[in-house]
C-alpha cells in the first residue's frame, strides 16, 4: 500500500497528467479492491495535487472534497490543505473557509507542517491586511520543520499574492525560489506555475525541457532485470545485493518512473 501511495504521490507532484492518472487510478483500483478506505483517499489527494500544481482548481477542489469523505485523520488534515487552496482560485470562499477552519482546529498540535498549513489557510482566506504575515509565517514553519515541498509550494503563493499587488520586485524573488526549489526537487507541475508568474512580472524565464527522471546505473540494471521477469533474490544474486536491498532500489523506480508494478517498467523505459 505504501509503495502504491508513494507512487502516486510523486507523480502528481511531478506534475506529468497522463502517468500521474494513471498511477492514481491504479491506487484507486487498489483500495476498492481491498476495501481500503484510506488508500482511495489518498488517491484522492494526489488527485487535488496534481491539479492544483497545473492550475485546474475546479478539478482540484473536486478531488479534495472527495478525499475529504475518507474518515482517515492524516487523510484529511494532507486534503483540507489542498482544498483550501483549490477551493480560494475556483471561487468558492465558503469551501475554503470550512477547511481552513478544520486546519485550524489541527494547528493545536503544533507541529510545523500543523502550524504552516494552517498559516497558509489564514492567509488565503483571511484578512488581506494580515496575508503577507501569514505568508512569512508559512514558509518559516515549514523552512524549520525540513519541509521543503510545503516551503516551495507557500513561497509560490506568496509570490503570486504578491504579484498581484504589482510588487513586482518582491514578487520575483518568491517566485525564483519556488521556480528553482520546484525544479530542483521534480515538482515541475508547480514549477510551471511560478515560471508564469515570473514571466508575468516581466521576468525572461526559460520554460523548463520536463524528461523522465534518470536512473542510476544501478537502478537501471535492477529495472532491466526485474521486467525482464526475475523475482528479487535472483536480481540480489546477480548483483551481490541482497533482496531487501533490491526491493529499495525498486521502489525508487518506481516512484522515479511513476509507475506501481513490474509490469509498467518495459513502457516506462521505453518513453526515456
Amino acid at each position: 500500500m505504501a509503495r502504491t501511495a508513494t507512487a502516486a504521490l510523486i507523480s502528481a507532484y511531478q506534475g506529468r497528467e497522463r502517468p500521474a492518472l494513471e498511477a492514481i487510478e491504479a491506487m484507486e483500483h487498489e483500495g476498492e479492491q481491498r476495501g481500503l478506505g484510506r488508500l482511495v483517499g489518498v488517491a484522492a489527494c494526489a488527485r487535488a495535487v496534481l491539479h492544483n500544481g497545473l492550475g485546474n482548481y475546479p478539478l482540484a477542489m473536486e478531488a479534495a472534497l472527495r478525499g475529504g469523505e475518507y474518515q482517515d485523520l492524516v487523510v484529511h488534515v494532507w486534503t483540507c490543505g489542498e482544498l483550501v487552496e483549490a477551493a480560494t482560485r475556483a471561487g468558492e470562499p465558503a469551501v475554503a473557509a470550512g477547511a481552513r477552519e478544520r486546519l485550524a482546529d489541527w494547528s493545536r498540535a503544533g507541529t510545523p507542517w500543523a502550524l504552516g498549513a494552517h498559516a497558509v489557510a489564514e492567509a488565503l482566506t483571511g484578512a488581506p491586511e494580515q496575508a503577507e504575515d501569514r505568508y512569512r509565517e508559512a514558509v518559516d514553519h515549514f523552512g524549520r520543520g525540513g519541509l521543503g515541498v510545503f516551503e516551495t509550494r507557500a513561497r509560490l503563493l506568496y509570490g503570486e499574492w504578491l504579484r498581484r499587488r504589482n510588487r513586482r520586485a518582491q514578487a520575483r524573488t518568491e517566485l525564483r525560489a519556488a521556480y528553482e526549489a520546484a525544479g530542483r526537487t521534480g515538482m515541475e507541475g508547480f514549477a510551471e506555475r511560478a515560471r508564469r508568474e515570473l514571466l508575468a512580472t516581466g521576468e525572461t524565464v526559460r520554460k523548463r525541457t520536463v524528461g523522465a527522471p534518470v536512473l542510476t546505473p544501478q537502478e537501471a540494471r535492477i529495472a532491466r532485470l526485474a521486467a525482464a521477469g526475475h523475482p528479487n533474490a535472483e536480481i540480489g544474486e546477480h548483483l551481490f545485493l541482497s533482496p531487501r536491498t533490491v526491493e529499495w532500489h525498486l521502489r525508487k523506480v518506481f516512484a522515479k518512473l511513476g509507475i506501481s508494478s513490474r509490469r509498467e517498467i518495459d513502457g516506462a523505459l521505453s518513453v526515456r
